[in-house]
């Protein structure tokens, strides 16, 4: 009986001070490939010294960048694994159990968020189930622009050890995540003919994403750091909806600033 192989698969971008240790966690695959989406740092020096071999693509789109890593997957499987991700050996061996008995085309993982260093369980962040484990044949593509999803043919199993999220290590590193995606998801929202977007409705989603993971959701139960993510969330969908102010606006800010500086330079063409 031939050997069941598999790949890992990481996308990253600018995670050179994550991208060694999560490679130490997936020895256990046959190969690790990082698909690194223009990195400015030396993710792709550490990646490679690590053992890992390494494709450049950029795009902004977070399902094409993983459509293009599985073009290069030649295994009979594969697992997605984020930069912040960490695969525990009880998790490896579980995997590894499930790829040698099961009937099942994918894996679905429970994953434990770890936001400013402690393990959240309310706030809408447990439980936390993802498929990231695929037979390669069956998986046919990903989805969707931020919140991507796969498409693949046959069930999932349920796995039983969690996948370790290792998040917002720092207020600074949760917002720089948030200047990435909330440009992105704005864009969506302006893409699917929102309404006009007043300042009160930026403050009312804001207030309420705030109220709904930190009390709804009792985001309290996790301590300080479940209040403090969930503030981090209001403002994180305040900044969406800012966003979609700012495109919204006619004429375009750009072109308000053009006219401002026309009309500075046709002044002083006067004065010449």
């Amino acid at each position: 009986m031939n050997k069941i192989t598999i790949s890992a698969l990481i996308i990253a971008k600018n995670e050179a001070a994550m991208i060694q240790r999560c490679i130490a966690t997936l020895r256990w695959c046959d190969e690790v490939l990082v698909l690194d989406d223009g990195s400015t740092d030396n993710t792709v020096e550490l990646a490679e010294q690590t053992g890992a071999r390494v494709i450049s693509f950029k795009h902004k789109s977070f399902a094409r960048l993983r459509n293009e890593a599985l073009k290069h997957c030649k295994t009979d499987w594969l697992i997605y694994v984020d930069a912040d991700e960490r695969v525990s050996p009880k998790l490896a061996r579980e995997i590894l159990v499930h790829l040698e008995t099961a009937s099942v085309s994918a894996l679905t993982l429970k994953r434990e968020n770890v936001f400013y260093g402690a393990t959240f369980q309310h706030g809408g962040w447990s439980p936390d189930l993802v498929t990231k484990v695929f037979k390669r044949s069956s998986l046919k593509e990903w989805t969707g622009d931020v919140h991507e999803s796969p498409n693949y043919e046959g069930e999932a199993g349920y796995l039983q050890v969690p996948l370790l999220h290792l998040t917002h290590r720092s207020v600074r590193d949760g917002l720089l995540k948030s200047a990435e995606w909330t440009r992105v998801e704005a864009r969506l929202l302006v893409a699917s003919e929102l309404g006009k977007i007043s300042f009160l409705t930026i403050l009312r989603k804001g207030v309420m994403e705030f109220l709904r993971r930190g009390f709804f959701w009792k985001g309290y139960k996790d301590g300080e750091q479940g209040l403090i993510e969930a503030l981090t969330q209001g403002i994180n969908k305040m900044l969406v909806y800012m966003q979609v102010w700012e495109l919204q606006q006619k004429p375009s800010i750009p072109e308000s600033y053009e006219k401002i500086e026309k009309d500075i330079a046709d002044a002083w063409k006067s004065e010449l």
